[in-house]
């Protein structure tokens, strides 16, 4: 089971922001082995919303992005986009379709 932190510094966030957080968080943990921990961080500095997502495997694979945008949903999918290019990247780390683990 998955821990999931969402904590806003310095600002409030709506209870649509905070759902749709989980469920972004919920996707991107699909595609590592047996997540164990995610923390989603939201603030304001100078004037622009920022979120930074850190996602912990539990091979001690870490994966950590941050967003800045005008809003906090822009900077929320902004750093979805850095998270999810370094799962790509990873490729070992991350869960693969059935067909890959059969065709070796």
């Amino acid at each position: 089971i998955m821990r999931t932190n969402i904590t806003a510094r310095h600002c409030d966030i709506a209870d649509e922001l905070r759902a749709r957080t989980t469920a972004v968080v919920e996707r991107l943990a699909a595609q590592v082995t047996r997540p164990v921990d995610a923390t989603v961080v939201f603030d304001v500095v100078a004037q622009a919303s920022t979120c930074e997502i850190r996602l912990l495997g539990s091979r001690g694979e870490q994966f950590i992005a941050s967003g800045e945008d005008q809003d906090h949903r822009s900077a929320l999918d902004r750093a979805e986009e850095k998270i999810r290019r370094q799962l790509e990247k990873a490729g070992a780390g991350v869960r693969r379709g059935r067909g890959a683990r059969d065709a070796v």
